[in-house]
């Protein structure tokens, strides 16, 4: 549950949109993810806001397949 905790607190930011997308995933995702996939979102959220925020929206194409499967779940959110 720590963990789970930190990654929600992790999951403020300073872009409302993010803050909507990533509380839905953590509320709906989180708790299924794999290892490698948890180590993948933690990845995605050391990314500035508006990076992130342009990957997920489509703004940006990710050239890094392995983050492919947690950005498909963030855009579903």
């Amino acid at each position: 549950m720590k963990e789970f905790e930190r990654a929600r607190w992790r999951c403020r930011r300073g872009m409302l949109e993010l803050d909507i997308v990533l509380q839905r995933f953590m509320d709906r995702n989180y708790r299924q993810l794999d290892e490698t996939e948890l180590l993948q979102f933690e990845r995605l959220l050391a990314l500035p806001d508006n990076d992130l925020w342009d990957l997920i929206s489509g703004k940006q194409v990710n050239c890094d397949t392995q983050w492919r499967p947690i950005l498909e779940l963030l855009q579903k959110n």
